[in-house]
């Protein structure tokens, strides 16, 4: 109400976002730093699939995940498939005495030919199915990888999941850049590269009720401020 005796007129003042009832809130946690790849000694593969440890510098970014979140209202952590998403995983795990549980469909974009690091290497290099994947925004154009339609039909059948399993509840999903980057396209409609530069350890916000996809929050990165000096005092 206002400020004076004979004034009974209302003020209606801005209110910070609240998800509505049912909704799922979503923390998109993009794995740590992967350990580098070295040519003639591929990762081993899970899956068909690249599946590095994290670095030195990853397993400080997945400790300072679980700082950032360890005092938020959590209900369940997902993980893939992948080592990367449970080392990033372990330590909020532990300190919120959460077990995860495993959501195989938000696991990273298959690679075709180039899985277990090469491409890194073709990337690298701006090898030409990599600048015609860029331009066409498909993944499928590098040899035998996974379309990013197949990927995009596959993310938003995970986060479907999630949701019915967890209405009115927030959730930590750790993913990978390109799947993290599928969904939030999903969920904004989009071109599927848009959102694919989502940093290590960084945190984005997606809020799901029914067919109803909000994206709250992309990339965020701020309890890595000290990434720098990590990066330097990091075992070589």
């Amino acid at each position: 109400m206002s400020a004076t005796d004979d004034d009974a007129t209302a003020e209606y003042g801005q209110r910070p976002f609240e998800a509505p009832p049912g909704a799922t809130e979503i923390l998109l946690v993009r794995h740590g730093q992967s350990a580098p790849y070295r040519e003639g000694y591929p990762f081993p593969l899970v899956g068909g699939q690249g599946d590095p440890p994290l670095s030195p510098l990853g397993e400080w970014q997945a400790e300072q995940v679980a700082d950032r979140l360890a005092g938020v209202q959590v209900d369940a952590i997902y993980v893939t498939n992948l080592t990367r998403t449970h080392q990033t995983a372990a330590p909020l795990a532990a300190r919120l005495g959460i077990e995860p549980r495993m959501e195989a469909d938000l696991r990273e974009v298959h690679l075709g030919e180039w899985e277990g690091g090469t491409f890194r290497v073709m990337a690298a290099k701006g090898h030409p199915a990599m600048i015609s994947a860029n331009e066409k925004q498909d993944w499928g154009e590098i040899p035998g990888g996974e379309t990013s339609e197949a990927l995009r039909a596959r993310v938003r059948a995970a986060i479907e999941r999630i949701h019915a399993a967890h209405p009115g509840e927030r959730v930590v999903a750790v993913s990978h850049g390109g799947a993290i980057g599928a969904v939030l396209a999903e969920a904004s409609g989009a071109r599927t590269f848009a959102f694919a530069a989502a940093d290590n350890a960084s945190i984005s916000h997606l809020v799901v009720l029914g067919d109803r996809w909000a994206v709250r929050r992309f990339n965020d990165t701020g309890h890595l401020a000290g990434e720098l000096s990590a990066q330097a005092e990091a075992p070589t």
